[in-house]
């Protein structure tokens, strides 16, 4: 089964933001976003979203072109950053980000969720569809495509970029539950 991972389209927040599971809407772009990401989608039997409403109206729009119904999955919800969730990344202390830099996999010095908390819950959300052998799409964000990457292998999952809109593509074997390593430099979640 091949699933496609695409990224909400442009938020409602200032640029710089850690925003999170903070239910932030979409930009004033959405409608030209949405039409960009919409003509650029493959075939698929299954779509499913995280309940925030930056990619659960993305969804929403998607199945009404492509006659799917969207499935809400709480697993596909951005990572909790805790008391850092409406803060500019750069207004973070230094010593909190050099903290969950130091350790990046366990380290939860905003007091949310730790980078594994939501790799396991990646993890939970690949291995329950992995079954049903048809073409998926999750909308979801920049956290958990992150995390679905690392579970497939890929050795830049954790600093790697999706755009707004963006979407990639992981091939099966991609519920596994390797080895997680951190990246070898931390950067910012976005």
């Amino acid at each position: 089964m091949r699933l496609f991972l695409i990224r909400h389209t442009r938020p409602a927040a200032p640029d710089g933001i850690c925003y999170g599971v903070t239910d932030v809407d979409v930009a004033p772009t959405f409608g030209a976003e949405a039409a960009r990401v919409i003509a650029a989608l493959p075939v698929a039997k299954r779509l499913v979203t995280s309940p925030l409403r930056r990619c659960l109206r993305l969804a929403e729009r998607i199945g009404a072109s492509r006659d799917l119904e969207p499935l809400v999955d709480d697993r596909l919800r951005e990572m909790d950053f805790g008391r850092w969730q409406g803060m500019a990344w750069g207004a973070i202390e230094r010593a909190e980000l050099d903290a969950w830099a130091a350790d990046f996999l366990d380290a939860r010095p905003h007091g949310g969720e730790s980078v594994r908390m939501v790799y396991e819950r990646v993890g939970a959300a690949l291995a329950d569809y992995a079954g049903s052998g048809v073409p998926h799409v999750w909308v979801t964000h920049a956290g958990v495509i992150k995390a679905a990457r690392a579970r497939a292998g890929h050795a830049d999952a954790w600093t790697s970029r999706v755009d707004y809109g963006g979407r990639i593509c992981i091939e099966p074997p991609w519920a596994g539950g390797g080895a997680i390593s951190g990246p070898d430099e931390a950067k910012p979640w976005v």
